[in-house]
């Protein structure tokens, strides 16, 4: 069974922001092969939604509904509720996470 995959809006405007800045920063056949390879892996989810792991920075303050897959450098934080994977951020995974998972997750 294919389960359904939405990139809610914040998670999109993770993925432009790390375009832009591929963009500027190096170049647009760089910048379009990632905002590619991301959005695959996004959409492999739909295939299989239980790839993924529990970010650590939420298993540690008990938080256990979210998973993440890696597009490396990059991590795409999702949650799958019933046949719909929704994908919450895609995030710099060189980046010091712990307060921004839990700003933009925790706080629904």
């Amino acid at each position: 069974m294919n389960f359904k995959v939405y990139i809610i809006s914040d998670a999109e405007e993770d993925i432009l922001v790390i375009y832009n800045y591929v963009l500027i920063n190096d170049s647009e056949d760089k910048a379009e092969y990632l905002l590619k390879k991301i959005e695959e892996t996004c959409l492999n989810l739909g295939k299989f939604p239980n790839k993924g792991h529990i970010p650590p920075e939420l298993e540690r303050v008990g938080v256990y509904n979210y998973k993440e897959i890696h597009f490396k450098p990059y991590r795409i934080i999702y949650e799958v509720i019933e046949s719909i994977v929704y994908i919450h951020c895609v995030l710099d995974g060189r980046r010091s996470l712990q307060e921004l998972l839990e700003k933009r997750l925790l706080q629904k």
